[in-house]
């Protein structure tokens, strides 16, 4: 079985391949989000506490949470749920998926990090790869260089090289939930619509009161 080890706080990952099967057998039966300890896999992860994210079974069908069964299962899924996509609006599909218990039939297992040993793994722990792409919410910005309110957040975006065909651009992201004078000024106008909108409903149901008692007085 492979083990495909993620370690996020230096964005790598690894996959290992573990063939004993007195190791293994430790590992069946347990679910997505169980912990495992890095001494029953091998000797170089002890110290580390790994948990199942997912996996995929011999024939490529992805591990699904919440089916507790380590066979596979055809699924009526529809959009919001996992392990599928659709592609028209409404559209649902009855799909085979793995259940979330590991058995002996997945190929690969997806693990991440939990806790940090003693020793380094070599190409995991050791080393590191900087983020491609930062932050684009301008809460994220702020938060990431300390700002406050008089900074603008588009100055600090950050801008990456791109060489394509010889010709170099840069390309930064467009900032999101940014407010801007131009943002007040357009919800002010939308409040002053609305407070207008009430006052004339307001005034008009008086003025219809009034007409509705003055005609009953003319009746009596």
């Amino acid at each position: 079985m492979k083990f495909n080890i993620a370690y996020p706080s230096n964005g790598t990952n690894k996959c290992f391949e573990v063939s004993d099967m007195a190791r293994l057998n430790s590992l069946f039966n347990l679910r997505i989000s169980s912990e495992i300890a890095g001494e029953t896999l091998d000797s170089q992860f002890e110290g580390y506490i790994f948990k199942i994210m997912g996996g995929n079974d011999k024939q490529g069908f992805t591990m699904k949470q919440g089916i507790l069964t380590n066979t596979r299962v055809r699924l009526l899924l529809a959009k919001g749920h996992s392990c599928y996509r659709p592609r028209r609006k409404g559209e649902r599909k009855r799909k085979s998926v793995r259940g979330c218990e590991v058995g002996p039939d997945i190929a690969v297992l997806h693990l991440v990090v939990l806790k940090k040993g003693e020793k380094e793994i070599p190409g995991l722990t050791d080393t590191s790869i900087d983020n491609r792409l930062g932050p684009k919410r301008a809460s994220k910005i702020r938060k990431l260089f300390s700002l406050t309110k008089d900074d603008d957040p588009r100055d600090y975006a950050i801008v990456r090289k791109v060489e394509r065909n010889g010709k170099v651009n840069y390309k930064r992201p467009k900032i999101q939930r940014l407010v801007t004078s131009r943002r007040r000024k357009r919800k002010q106008k939308w409040l002053s619509i609305k407070k207008n909108r009430i006052h004339k409903k307001v005034a008009n149901l008086k003025h219809y009161k009034a007409l509705k008692a003055k005609k009953s007085r003319e009746e009596a």
